[in-house]
């Protein structure tokens, strides 16, 4: 496995080693004790989600507050995302930046997202599964986000306005400057 930290400190780009042979391919997608060796953290993960998308949805920016707050290991199965966060921590150097990464069944990366960040996606192919693994449980109670368009934040979803698909919930996010900090 590759680890490398992003320009955000906390969130790590994760390569799994991949065994390709006239069959097809091996990977192993989590091992809990290499995992947290590899990013020299403590985790436990509770809960795996799985979504499928059509081309042009856009889901997030989400996160978890308070003592629900979650991280997240996050894969692309089948297709290919575009995969966001955002640093709300207030004391971080990088509050309000953001990173976005292609993850994809071909390159078959990784994300891992720390508590303390807004996560996204923009799918960019049909039928597209993303897959990712939480060390919190959902609690619909403390659920927030920030709206996707959020022009302080000036994230480049890579896809027209007009080609993108959110849920109504989604479309009536607050702004950056208008949610409560980690």
């Amino acid at each position: 496995m590759i680890v490398k930290e992003t320009k955000l400190k906390g969130c790590f780009i994760i390569k799994p080693q991949v065994f390709k042979d006239k069959r097809g391919y091996f990977l192993e997608s989590y091992n809990q004790a290499t995992f947290n060796e590899a990013l020299s953290i403590d985790i436990n993960f509770v809960q795996d989600n799985e979504s499928q998308s059509s081309k042009g949805v856009l889901r997030g920016l989400h996160y978890q507050r308070g003592e629900h707050a979650q991280s997240k290991l996050v894969r692309v199965v089948k297709g290919r995302v575009l995969d966001v966060v955002v640093d709300i921590r207030k004391s971080s150097p990088t509050y309000g930046k953001h990173v976005s990464i292609e993850l994809s069944e071909e390159n078959k990366m990784q994300f891992f997202v720390p508590k303390g960040f807004a996560h996204g996606f923009l799918v960019l192919e049909d039928d597209t599964i993303f897959s990712y693994k939480c060390d919190n449980f959902y609690n619909k109670e403390s659920e927030a986000g920030i709206i996707y368009n959020d022009k302080g934040l000036n994230i480049d979803w890579h896809l027209p306005v007009s080609d993108l698909i959110l849920s109504e919930k989604d479309l009536i996010l607050p702004f950056f400057k208008d949610v409560e900090p980690c």
